[in-house]
């Protein structure tokens, strides 16, 4: 079973690369960029290859065996 993370925003929304980033998923933007780009991220348990994809709260993404939620400080 994958372990899903709260990733908390104070913010409306965050970018999908930047959500990688922040959830240290990836080490840098262009190893999100490139995981998105090669269809390797789900939003929602949907293929997503758009890096600049607004998660809001509620949003799940899914990356490699990590799993993670949005929600709203």
């Amino acid at each position: 079973m994958k372990n899903m993370e709260k990733i908390t925003i104070d913010t409306d929304f965050i970018k999908l690369d930047s959500l990688l980033k922040f959830a240290a998923a990836v080490g840098t933007g262009g190893e999100a960029k490139q995981a998105i780009a090669q269809g390797y991220v789900k939003v929602n348990g949907e293929v997503c290859t758009m890096r600049g994809k607004k998660l809001r709260p509620g949003d799940k993404v899914e990356f490699q065996n990590m799993e993670f939620e949005i929600v709203k400080a």
